[in-house]
This record gives C-alpha cells, sequence and structure tokens, in this order.
C-alpha cells in the first residue's frame, strides 16, 4: 500500500513539477520559498498565543514547506537542471527549516524545551548520518523509521490536534525525540554494517 502511495505521490509531484516550471519557477526559487514558508510558520508557533488561529496556520505553512522541498527536487530530476550547488543548498535550507520550527514551538513554549531540543538534535543528526554515509558511498535513503516527511506529517498531525488539546503537539515533539534518535541509531547499524560488508 505504501509503495502505492509514493508511486501516486511520484506521479503527482511531477505533473505539479511541469506546472512550476511552465511559470519560470527554477528548483532554487521553490527552495527559497520553502525556508521562507518554514519561517513563518516558527513565527506562527512562536506567536500563537496572540491568536490561537496560528496552531493551524503554523503547521499548514511547515506542509506547504514540506511540498516545496518535494517540488524542488521534482523540478530539477525532470527538467534537468540538478546542480551540485543546488543539492547543497537544498540540504542546507532544510537543515535550517528544521531547526528554526522547532525553535518557534520551544520558544512558544508549546512543548517542554528538553523534549524540544531533543527533537531538534535527533532531526539534524537523521540528515547528518545520511550526508556523512552517502558521502563514503553507501546509500541511506529510506533507511529509519522516521524520515524528514515523517517528522513533518507527525508534527502537522500533532500541531492540528493540540487546536483541541494544547499537550496534544508537546507528546508530539516527544514522539519525534524518540522517533529521530531511534532514527539515527538505525542509520549508524546500517553503515556499521554496510562499511563492514566492503
Amino acid at each position: 500500500m505504501l509503495t502505492k502511495l509514493k508511486e501516486k505521490f511520484q506521479l503527482w509531484i511531477a505533473s505539479e513539477a511541469k506546472m512550476a516550471h511552465k511559470i519560470g519557477l527554477t528548483p532554487n526559487h521553490v527552495s527559497a520559498i520553502g525556508i521562507i514558508l518554514a519561517i513563518f510558520s516558527t513565527l506562527a508557533y512562536w506567536a500563537w498565543q496572540a491568536n490561537h488561529l496560528l496552531l493551524i496556520v503554523a503547521p499548514f505553512l511547515l506542509l506547504v514547506s514540506g511540498f516545496c522541498d518535494a517540488l524542488d527536487g521534482a523540478i530539477a530530476r525532470l527538467h534537468k537542471q540538478t546542480t551540485t550547488f543546488g543539492g547543497f543548498l537544498d540540504s542546507l535550507l532544510d537543515r535550517y527549516a528544521d531547526a528554526v520550527v522547532f525553535l518557534g514551538i520551544i520558544i512558544g513554549g508549546l512543548c517542554d524545551p528538553f523534549w524540544g531540543l531533543t527533537a531538534l538534535i535527533g532531526s539534524l543528526l537523521v540528515s547528518y548520518t545520511r550526508a556523512r554515509a552517502e558521502a563514503t558511498g553507501i546509500k541511506m535513503e529510506a533507511v529509519g523509521v522516521a524520515e524528514r516527511a515523517d517528522r513533518l506529517f507527525i508534527l502537522a498531525i500533532a500541531s492540528f490536534l493540540s487546536i483541541v488539546w494544547l499537550e496534544a503537539l508537546n507528546l508530539g515533539i516527544i514522539v519525534l525525540a524518540f522517533l529521530s534518535n531511534l532514527t539515527v541509531l538505525q542509520r549508524v547499524v546500517y553503515f556499521y554494517k554496510a562499511s563492514k560488508d566492503r
């Protein structure tokens, strides 16, 4: 079932990438839009006490930012616009997006700071372990229980639930803290076995 969903998503994102390319958007444009949306999401999380509706706005902006992350890669692949710098920039902006959103949630008092920082560290290390492993030629895609798309989805669901039950977001952050660091451990084990086999 997950394979079919992934195939449908890839077909859909490909059609969206064609439309984006037609209106003149490049992968770097879409990456820039993504980080801007993540910053606005951060501000919404930070300022939620002024207006509780921001708890709907923040995860919505976060999901659209995540969509931009998928779209920029699709445009690059479909229209032969992949560059070494583009891949580097996309990855860098993704890390900034992850970091600022967690900081917005922590500063906004929506989660326990310990769990927020633990989830933030785990999130950054999930990406680092993949980058470091793939620099040695060992592929890490789909290794671990909580890749970036999974983490965004969990965070968005917990955020929407926090409208009716504020503690839901704190619980979501705790779940992310465990899952992201578990993913790091899974990748360390996978890398150890793969490197040993070499």
